[in-house]
């Protein structure tokens, strides 16, 4: 979907809110992405998280640690995913990963931003001390934001180099569609305004169905 929407768009960001590091082998993931952010002209974004929906491994087969663990990987992740955008040739050996004298290309000229998904305290010190962002989401993002902003202290690391996307919706698993009413699209400049007060550099809506779809371009015509 995401190559689709990269090949018949021009300006919009496109991205993963967020990959599941226990879903692809990092590896793979860097030359998917690579490849993306050649697509798309350096407009790709990689979001990436430890994952949080256990049902869904169940019925695929794939293996479901604990917290901490998949926090571990997601760390060893980055990392690889980091390095194998220099070109290579990469040697890794971690607790989970390892890499012999591995290339992966294109190389990704700019290199693609690294958002960390985090719900919870734990999250968002990875976010700060790894990622190059953080992919929130509106139920936690009050309550983490101030948190984050000290993790980032905590690791010697600039606010305002690092990009914060606030969701609203995504976390929402069921339930009736809840785009059309949503106030980003009945007046968006105040929200905005109102969440970048608080600390998100971007938002994203959530549309999961043709008529979410219908009422973003609805609003987009409006406004």
């Amino acid at each position: 979907m995401l190559s689709a929407a990269a090949a018949v768009t021009g300006r919009a960001t496109v991205g993963t809110f967020v990959a599941n590091v226990m879903n692809r082998h990092p590896a793979v993931l860097a030359r998917m992405a690579a490849t993306l952010a050649a697509v798309s002209g350096g407009r790709f974004v990689l979001g990436i998280g430890i994952g949080g929906h256990p049902a869904e491994h169940e019925a695929y087969g794939i293996e479901f640690p604990g917290a901490a663990e998949r926090a571990a990987r997601l760390r060893e992740a980055i990392a690889v995913i980091r390095a194998l955008w220099s070109g290579g040739p990469v040697s890794f050996d971690g607790a989970s990963l390892h890499l012999i004298e591995a290339h992966a290309f294109p190389v990704p000229d700019p290199r693609p931003a690294i958002l960390v998904g985090a719900g919870t305290p734990a999250g968002v010190r990875l976010a700060a001390g790894h990622g190059d962002g953080w992919a929130a989401e509106s139920d936690t993002f009050a309550a983490l934001e101030p948190r984050y902003r000290e993790a980032l202290d905590a690791a010697g690391r600039d606010r305002a180099a690092q990009r914060v996307v606030l969701s609203f919706g995504g976390s929402r698993r069921r339930g009736p569609p809840a785009v059309a009413g949503h106030p980003l699209l009945v007046s968006p400049r105040e929200e905005v305004r109102k969440w970048k007060a608080a600390g998100a550099d971007d938002l994203l809506v959530t549309a999961r169905t043709t008529a979410d779809v219908d009422a973003l371009v609805a609003a987009a015509e409006r406004w």
